[in-house]
């Protein structure tokens, strides 16, 4: 069944915030992305997301990384599809630890794959697809404890100028032509087109492109403009949180019917980016796929918060393709 899939490390994504590991700490665990909730744990260790009537896992950090289960099993990646399970006796694998926003991360990565166990009722979790195996999706996995402590904020470029990056010509750059709502919450909920991206807790957007045919040949930049609100002309956001986000992109473009459970599956994670008022970022550089419509998802896994009107007026804000 899909699941966050617009959700959300491909390109050079500004770190997440490790800080420093609680040695110790215990936790549970909630799953996001294309197979979602908590992850629940069998009888013999192995960690499912998804499979109903399974007691909810709890892990603790040791002092070099690794995790231990209740039971005191080791939790370790199964040679050789990284599987990640408990196993009675085993030496936890090292190398986790919990972000500042309290994502579980391995050798500072947060994405982990989730892989069908059971046709597609349940999943288990790995540290990278199975290699042949369909339906594998990337889910990041959110402890309820042991958050890090937050290193100081990274202090952004000052913009270059009043306002950070100005759109090229009409006619030079792609304006979304659809953006879609969608809800991990409410799965089935439908909310159809909106005029605002949102990014909060589990409210996410996918965003539609259409690439003309005369950009064959082309390099396709997706850019995120994100001004100061006293430089916006008819437009204004909500912004708060760590301003932490994360992009994708989509196998296909969203409809006006599209749910969180009919949303297209991730292609590639662009990873996340500390976002600030008052920058331009450049998420992406594509080949232009000339003459399609292509989805873009737009979603957080902290606990970052930002709501604005997609504008194309002088200074703007939002999400958008400039073929070059």
């Amino acid at each position: 069944m899909m699941k966050y899939s617009i959700a959300i490390s491909a390109l050079a994504a500004l770190s997440q915030g490790l800080g420093t590991r609680e040695t110790g700490c215990c936790f549970h665990l909630d799953a996001y992305g294309d197979a979602s909730g908590p992850v629940g744990q069998l009888d013999d260790g192995q960690n499912r997301i998804e499979q109903d009537g399974l007691p909810e896992g709890q892990y603790c950090l040791t002092a070099d990384g690794g995790l231990t289960d209740a039971k005191g099993r080791g939790c370790i990646l199964t040679p050789p599809t990284t599987q990640w399970q408990c196993d009675a006796g085993a030496s936890p694998t090292p190398g986790f630890s919990i972000t500042s926003n309290g994502t579980l991360s391995y050798k500072d990565d947060t994405t982990f794959y989730a892989c069908p166990s059971n046709g597609d009722k349940d999943f288990n979790i790995y540290d990278q697809p199975v290699k042949n195996q369909q339906g594998c999706v990337p889910v990041w996995l959110q402890a309820d404890n042991c958050q890090a402590t937050a290193p100081e904020p990274p202090q952004p470029p000052p913009p270059t100028s009043k306002c950070p990056r100005e759109l090229p010509a009409v006619g030079d750059y792609e304006f979304p032509h659809l953006i879609i709502p969608i809800d991990s919450a409410s799965p089935q909920t439908c909310y159809g087109t909106q005029y605002n991206g949102s990014a909060h807790g589990t409210i996410s957007s996918i965003f539609n492109f259409d690439i003309p045919a005369s950009t064959q040949g082309k390099t396709c930049s997706i850019q995120f403009l994100f001004p100061e609100q006293s430089t916006l002309e008819t437009s204004a956001y909500t912004y708060s949180g760590d301003g932490v986000f994360k992009f994708a992109i989509l196998n296909g473009p969203a409809s006006e019917w599209t749910t969180f459970a009919t949303s297209p599956k991730v292609v590639t994670d662009y990873g996340s980016f500390t976002l600030f008022p008052g920058n331009a970022y450049d998420i992406a550089s594509i080949p232009c796929p000339a003459g399609q419509a292509i989805g873009f998802w737009f979603h957080t896994t902290g606990n970052g918060v930002l709501d604005f009107f997609q504008d194309y007026n002088p200074c703007p804000i939002g999400l958008y393709v400039v073929p070059k």
